[in-house]
């Protein structure tokens, strides 16, 4: 990893930004439209375990630097090379990637732009909100080249859109527009041309000037109780805010409701 300033680069194709309270985590591999090769997938783990270590972070924004693409997914190139012996190799590199970015402890943001296929849109998938601009182009194509998303695709995308949906677009694997993602709720916020990255931030900007205690909390709640019936969940639910209801967080929180001023979170 080398430092600089507020800038953190891991390996050659991830870098780290610092906005006081948010970190951005940037795709920086323009070559090759931030296609995932077992480095880049390496470094992209490495950055994600730094910031979850992180208590000053309260919200990520996963970004790009390419202008035409967020990521079109694994490096085919690389794997066209690979040995069935390479391909095993790697896969518990790439697949610490994408679970780095979903298990994060913190609000994530995918801002969205270009190209989104493959594993690209399922490490947007795996972010807690996604921001696109029009250009977006989202889709799982991986059967169309004789695999299965592999990076969370058949797990979160059901999640987001319903199991039958979901398996309408990673049978077909067809690619879908900015206007339809949206419509169906694979994208969260569509913004302008251009703009996703500036929304994503501003939008992170917003949620991280909230308790860094009670996002973690809130986030946990929302990941560990998917799937579990009503009773499950809000049990799920009550361990979370018995995690925060004796926190400085809560005590600053209280106080500053009741003096009429701006909360100064402790984080603990």
């Amino acid at each position: 990893m080398v430092e600089q300033g507020d800038e953190r680069r891991f390996g050659e194709f991830v870098v780290v930004r610092r906005h006081e309270y948010v970190a951005e985590l940037a795709l920086d591999r323009p070559k090759a439209m931030n296609a995932v090769s077992t480095e880049m997938a390496r470094s992209l783990a490495g950055a994600c375990a730094a910031l979850a270590a992180d208590p000053d972070v309260r919200v990520v924004v996963l970004t790009s630097t390419h202008e035409r693409a967020f990521c079109v997914g694994a490096d085919l190139k690389e794997r066209n090379s690979f040995t069935d012996a390479d391909l095993m190799r790697q896969r518990p590199v790439a697949r610490a990637a994408y679970t780095g970015v979903l298990e994060l402890p913190m609000p994530t943001v995918a801002a969205v732009h270009g190209f989104a296929l493959g594993g690209g849109f399922e490490l947007a998938l795996s972010c807690d909100l996604i921001v696109a601009d029009r250009t977006a182009v989202l889709g799982l194509p991986e059967v169309s080249v004789g695999v299965i998303p592999g990076g969370g695709g058949t797990q979160l995308l059901p999640r987001r859109v319903g199991a039958a949906r979901a398996a309408e677009l990673i049978f077909s694997a067809r690619r879908l527009e900015a206007v339809e993602a949206r419509e169906l709720g694979l994208v969260d916020e569509l913004v302008e041309e251009g703009r996703d990255r500036a929304e994503a931030l501003a939008l992170a900007a917003r949620v991280a000037a909230n308790s860094p205690v009670g996002l973690r909390a809130a986030k946990r709640a929302l990941r560990l109780g998917q799937g579990l019936d009503l009773r499950a969940g809000l049990e799920v639910e009550d361990a979370a805010w018995r995690s925060v209801a004796f926190s400085g967080d809560r005590a600053e929180g209280v106080a500053a409701f009741n003096e009429k001023r701006k909360p100064q979170w402790p984080g603990r």
